[in-house]
């Protein structure tokens, strides 16, 4: 909401961390503190002094509880030291002058940038579909049915303007991005031709930041950057300006309470994405699991394994890249904490925590469970809903109401997350669906380039076959079908690149009416 409400200063407010808590007391029962939010802690010492603080040791209020003839009890002793976290590091970086986020940046032009992103992004096509209340339209022998939520979310919008942004405010500075600003190729074009420098890497995923020198502006992407990264950056004296989606600093939040809770964070995600090394670069103690099958290695070895009996062996051979350096599964196991990839499919992040929740419950009891286990959903919104309406449109062969589909369009960077799982929610009920990541893809000799489930990109022949654009009559009479097509997009996709696609399928199916 920070975008939406510049004039409160919200972010100014949601920087403190600060967490209100309200306490009840009644001469009867004593006090009680309720933590507003599980950010925050509170406890009575032995001599009824009242701390009342975050989970991170450090202290918002305190008092002391008056007895009941009104003398104040004895003074509480002092207080240790606050033990450092590695969230402490990453906000020290953000406070400097020179780092640039949020909403109050950039006010003078980001209106403007706002407007020019209209211009660019938008799509009349779209916008007709958007206005019928079934979300359908029919344009050259063709319906077309949109998924209800789909494209641009507010987070890819907010990193894009602060991005665009910062090349109209400093146009005479070397401006560099340390990664794809998102996964789509029509934006990041789009810098390119701003003159942005996108940031070279290896096969190891190190970026070489040797070129960036003092003064100049580097942009930090919607995915986020690892710490050290930041602490790079920070010892270069440059301008950063971070576009990390809140969604993404959410999940920070959540891994900091673990480190906080003396917690190992098991994360749902793709150890080597962007975000996912951004994330665990904020833990202490991580290990990373792709799926629900990776998740029952870890609940097994939890709830089975014994000192010496090789099984750590087995699973440290299975996750030597996606768990911390010091991680001992034998240590580390014992109190665990989930946390996500913000763009999984958020189907498998509830299976998998109620798994690792059923596991610590059996392994220590659920009178203990709280003790052992901590979660806390950190799936984007943005995430959720494009993930429902795509369920939705595959719905529609299971409604005798409903006409079929064709085949579902879904439209997307190819090493998008959010938009490969939206590939994966047709095919998983068997409705026929095609990744694409641009227009082009979809070819005039009606061959279709597409990404999938698999991660493979594949060529394939005969796109739009006999059967979607003829059917023959019991009079052997051949007559000329409507191709119905389901149109979905991921949450860094702009409609335009969607009405371009559409386009093409348009234009390919008036081409293949027209043959006998």
């Amino acid at each position: 909401q920070q975008d939406r409400a510049e004039s409160r200063d919200l972010e100014n407010i949601m920087n403190l961390g600060s967490v209100l808590l309200v306490a009840y007391a009644t001469r009867a029962q004593g006090f009680q503190i309720r933590p507003y939010q599980h950010q925050a802690f509170s406890r009575i010492h032995h001599d009824r002094s009242v701390v009342i603080g975050r989970y991170d040791g450090s202290e918002l209020a305190s008092t002391t509880l008056k007895d009941q003839d009104g003398k104040d009890a004895p003074a509480a002793p002092s207080k240790a030291k606050r033990r450092s976290y590695i969230k402490d590091e990453r906000n020290a970086i953000a406070k400097k002058k020179d780092f640039y986020r949020g909403a109050g940046v950039f006010k003078e032009v980001k209106k403007g940038v706002a407007q020019g992103m209209r211009e660019e992004f938008d799509s009349d096509l779209m916008n007709k579909m958007k206005e019928d209340p079934n979300y359908m339209l029919e344009k050259d022998g063709v319906e077309f049915y949109l998924a209800k939520d789909h494209g641009f979310c507010w987070g890819v919008e907010r990193s894009i303007n602060l991005a665009y942004s910062a090349v109209e405010t400093f146009p005479d500075l070397d401006i560099h991005i340390t990664n794809e600003l998102i996964h789509n190729p029509m934006v990041n074009k789009r810098l390119h031709t701003k003159n942005v420098k996108f940031i070279e890497k290896d096969e190891e995923n190190t970026k070489d930041f040797s070129h960036i020198k003092e003064g100049d502006v580097v942009m930090l992407p919607a995915f986020g950057a690892t710490l050290d990264e930041m602490k790079e950056l920070d010892s270069k004296k440059v301008k950063v300006v971070d576009t990390t989606c809140p969604w993404v600093a959410k999940v920070w939040s959540t891994v900091h309470t673990h480190q906080v809770r003396g917690l190992t964070s098991i994360i749902h995600g793709k150890y080597a994405h962007e975000e996912t090394m951004a994330t665990k670069s904020m833990c202490e103690t991580y290990i990373c699991v792709k799926n629900e099958e990776e998740a029952k290695l870890v609940a097994d070895f939890i709830l089975t394994a014994e000192e010496g009996d090789g099984k750590a062996e087995e699973l440290m051979a299975k996750f030597s890249k996606a768990c911390s350096a010091h991680f001992d599964p034998h240590k580390h196991l014992k109190k665990i904490g989930l946390a996500n990839q913000t763009t999984m499919y958020k189907k498998e992040t509830r299976a998998i925590g109620q798994l690792l929740q059923k596991t610590m419950m059996t392994k220590f009891g659920p009178d203990l469970l709280n003790d052992h286990y901590y979660e806390f959903d950190t799936i984007c919104d943005a995430t959720q809903v494009r993930q429902d309406a795509v369920d939705e449109l595959c719905a529609m062969h299971e409604d005798p109401e409903q006409p079929n589909l064709d085949f579902i369009l879904v439209v997307g960077g190819f090493d998008s997350s959010n938009t490969a799982h939206l590939l994966e929610i047709p095919q998983m009920r068997g409705v026929k669906s095609y990744h694409i990541n641009t227009a082009d893809c979809i070819q005039a000799d009606n061959t279709i380039q597409h990404r999938t489930v698999d991660g493979e990109v594949v060529k394939s022949e005969a796109f739009l076959d006999e059967a979607m654009i003829w059917e023959t009559g019991d009079d052997g009479v051949r007559s000329k079908k409507k191709l119905r097509v389901g149109v979905t997009s991921g949450a860094s996709t702009p409609d335009k690149e969607v009405q371009d696609a559409l386009g093409q399928i348009m234009m390919l199916n008036e081409m293949l009416s027209g043959q006998k």
